[in-house]
C-alpha cells in the first residue's frame, strides 16, 4: 500500500519541522538569534491517467489520476526580522537596527559576519567579539582612554586624559547581502558568504539599504514564544495523524491477509 510510504515521509517531514522550533525555542535568549521556518514540498506524482488523454467517444479526461509519493523538506528559511534591543550600558555593546552584518576575521583568516554586537577589548586594546574574533576594521582603544563612543554611523572616538577633545580612531562598516538567508550558518551566532547569498556590499552605517547603531544595547532574539508553541503544537497534531495513517493501513493489510 502507497499510503505507508506516504505516511512515513509525512511523519519525517513533521520530525524535521519539530526540529527546526526546538532550535528556535532552545535560543530564546541567544544575542540577535534569527528565527528559522521549515518549509515543505509534494513529492512526484504517480500517473494513473493523465489530464487531456483521450477517453473514448472523442472526450478528454478533465483532471486524469495523479496520485502523490509523499512529502520532503524543500528549505529551512532564516527569518531576518528585528529583534528587540535590551540596553546593557557596556559601551562595546553595538545593536544594529535595521540590516547589516558586523564583519569580523575568523580564525581560518576569511571574513565572517555577526549581527552579535556583545563586543569586548582584547589584552592589546583591540575590539573583539565574545569568542576572541577581530572585528574589522580593526579598532584599537588607547590605553588610558576615558571614555569611548560610538555614534550611530559606526565612528568610534575616545576621550583621553588632558584632551577634552575627542579623537577618531576608527570607523565601523556594515555588511548587506542580497538574499540573507543563503548565508552559512557557523555558530556561536557567525555566520559566512556563500554563492547562495551573494556577494557582501559594504558600506557604513545608515546608508541607503543600511541600518543604523545603537551603543550600549544588544539586540535580542526575535523568537517569538507563543507563535513557536503554536507551531509546535501544529506539528505535534500532523505527526499524530500520519501515524493514524500508518496504524489504518496496518489494520487494512492485517485484514486482507485473514481473507480466506
Amino acid at each position: 500500500m502507497r499510503s505507508l510510504s506516504i505516511a512515513s515521509t509525512g511523519m519525517l517531514a513533521q520530525q524535521t519541522n519539530v526540529d527546526v522550533i526546538s532550535n528556535n525555542i532552545a535560543n530564546m535568549s541567544t544575542t540577535a538569534f534569527k528565527r528559522q521556518r521549515a518549509e515543505f514540498q509534494d513529492l512526484l506524482y504517480q500517473q494513473v491517467s493523465r489530464a487531456g488523454a483521450a477517453s473514448g467517444n472523442d472526450s478528454k479526461l478533465p483532471t486524469g489520476i495523479q496520485i502523490g509519493a509523499g512529502v520532503k523538506t524543500g528549505g529551512i528559511y532564516r527569518i531576518a526580522e528585528q529583534g528587540a534591543l535590551a540596553k546593557t550600558d557596556n559601551p562595546y555593546d553595538l545593536a544594529i537596527q535595521g540590516k547589516g552584518f558586523f564583519q569580523i576575521t575568523m580564525p581560518s583568516g576569511e571574513t565572517g559576519y555577526t549581527r552579535d554586537g556583545s563586543f569586548q577589548l582584547s589584552d592589546q586594546g583591540e575590539l573583539v567579539t565574545a569568542d576572541g574574533f577581530p572585528v574589522q576594521p580593526g579598532i584599537t582603544v588607547p590605553q588610558g582612554a576615558l571614555a569611548v563612543t560610538v555614534s550611530k554611523t559606526g565612528e568610534v572616538q575616545v576621550t583621553l586624559s588632558g584632551t577634552p577633545t575627542p579623537q577618531t580612531i576608527g570607523q565601523l562598516q556594515l555588511a548587506t547581502f542580497v538574499n540573507e538567508a543563503g548565508l552559512e550558518a557557523l555558530g556561536g551566532n557567525n555566520f559566512l558568504e556563500t554563492a547562495a547569498s551573494g556577494q557582501a556590499t559594504v558600506a557604513s552605517a545608515g546608508e541607503p539599504g543600511f541600518g543604523m547603531l545603537t551603543q550600549g544595547f544588544v539586540e535580542q532574539s526575535n523568537v517569538n514564544p507563543v507563535s513557536e508553541i503554536t507551531a509546535l503544537i501544529t506539528a505535534q497534531r500532523a505527526y499524530e495523524m500520519n501515524s493514524r495513517v500508518v496504524k489504518t493501513a496496518d489494520e487494512m493489510l492485517a485484514t486482507t491477509s485473514q481473507l480466506r
